[in-house]
């Protein structure tokens, strides 16, 4: 690597050759928990619960809640320090993640595989052992299709790799789920839906605003391929089918009407906030809107679903 660091010892002390920057010397235990990102654990987190809430109908296991909770932290984790391993190499071209510790040489790739490989350890066994068969099985399905399918095939290749890499990132409420119920019914499909519709357009709006990131970095995003009109007309069809899945919720008896009205609510607003970037004329300030708001819908259409859950 052109940029490589190397060290020139000396029994006098004298002055090394080439130094490296002293935030390559060690990792700390910031690079190991940032390296599982965070921020992807801690909305999917919220998420799991809400799908082991609505499928408990108040009456709620703490227990096994919270082992539930931890396996699909761990494995979540996994699937994230897996990716962070495998995209190291593009990684150190993005400003966004050039600073990360594997580019920058804090972390070593063999130290990172390792630690992927026991946190996904951990966290299938958790689910296999306290949340069912079930439960581990759509942890399998999680990493397989972020770690094999999203990173290392469609996101070096293909414009599909949000659409299909977004299929993982809806696991975690069908985990939390199955755990109580053990069976896959209409409550798991609509939390999938959910969740998986919610993805491609939260982070095509981000991939609006970094585009040129991604173009240097050489990922063939939507944004980057089709280019930012045809992307946000993509969009549209996710934001607007999430309206049914509160329908369907509230239909089928899962969630109250209060549900419905916030969930409905700020889906018909991100409609229309996604409907207004087609005629934007700054683009990134559209695209950042659209992100937040899409941020704040996740989160509070899922405290809507825990606090107004049917009884069961």
């Amino acid at each position: 690597m052109n940029n490589q660091w190397r060290y020139q010892a000396s029994s006098d002390s004298a002055a090394m050759s080439a130094k490296l920057p002293p935030e390559a010397e060690r990792a700390s235990w910031r690079d190991f928990i940032t390296v599982t990102k965070p921020g992807i654990i801690r909305s999917n987190l919220i998420a799991a619960f809400a799908g082991f809430w609505l499928a408990s109908g108040w009456d709620v296991s703490y227990g096994k809640l919270l082992l539930t909770l931890i396996g699909t932290m761990l494995v979540m984790a996994s699937a994230c320090v897996f990716n962070n391993y495998f995209d190291r190499d593009l990684d150190m071209k993005m400003e966004r993640t050039k600073k990360r510790g594997l580019p920058t040489g804090r972390l070593k790739p063999n130290t990172v595989l390792l630690y992927a490989l026991g946190l996904g350890t951990l966290g299938l066994a958790a689910l296999f052992l306290f949340s069912g068969i079930l439960a581990g099985l759509f942890g399998i399905v999680g990493m397989f299709v972020y770690v094999v399918v999203y990173t290392l095939w469609l996101k070096r290749t293909s414009t599909w790799s949000t659409s299909v890499g977004a299929i993982s990132g809806a696991m975690p409420p069908v985990i939390g789920y199955v755990a109580v119920t053990g069976k896959v019914d209409l409550g798991a499909w609509l939390l999938f839906a959910m969740l998986f519709l919610w993805q491609p357009p939260h982070f095509w709006a981000l991939g609006i605003r970094r585009k040129e990131e991604y173009r240097n970095a050489g990922f063939p995003l939507l944004p980057v391929v089709k280019g930012t009109h045809r992307t946000k007309i993509q969009m549209i069809p996710y934001v607007a089918l999430l309206v049914p899945v509160s329908v369907l919720m509230y239909g089928y008896g899962y969630a109250g009407i209060y549900y419905l009205i916030v969930s409905a609510g700020l889906s018909l607003t991100w409609l229309y906030l996604t409907l207004k970037g087609l005629k934007a004329k700054d683009d990134d300030a559209w695209a950042k809107q659209n992100f937040f708001f899409s941020i704040n819908y996740l989160t509070l259409s899922l405290i809507a679903l825990v606090l107004n859950t049917i009884h069961g």
